[in-house]
């Protein structure tokens, strides 16, 4: 059984593994096992809107009002998405929105915050 870091942002010592990701009970906070370990980058580059480099973890802001697919739901300018994942394809950031749920954005709406 392999030893599992303590938790990055609270440094408690009770983390699990969920899937691809480590996850502290304590605060909530979740990290990927290579960002723990210190491993090289999988060569995945995203870039927000003004050209800053994005990484998992990061918190950004929506920049233009998105019309969700298949809904009469409206992601407003200025919402704040926390603890956002990247991804390959066309939408490239994997997240969750309060009162939406989980969702697939385009980096070039956003901005980090």
């Amino acid at each position: 059984m392999s030893e599992l870091p303590n938790c990055p942002s609270c440094n408690a010592e009770y983390t699990y593994e969920d899937g691809a990701l480590l996850v502290c009970p304590s605060c909530g906070h979740e990290w990927s096992r290579d960002a723990a370990t210190g491993a090289a980058d999988t060569g995945l580059q995203v870039r927000d809107a003004n050209g800053n480099p994005l990484q998992d973890g990061d918190t950004v802001t929506v920049i233009k009002d998105l019309k969700v697919k298949g809904s009469s739901l409206v992601v407003k300018v200025g919402t704040k998405v926390k603890n956002i994942r990247l991804v390959d394809g066309d939408h490239d950031i994997d997240c969750k929105i309060d009162g939406i749920g989980a969702m697939k954005l385009k980096s070039e709406f956003v901005k980090k915050a």
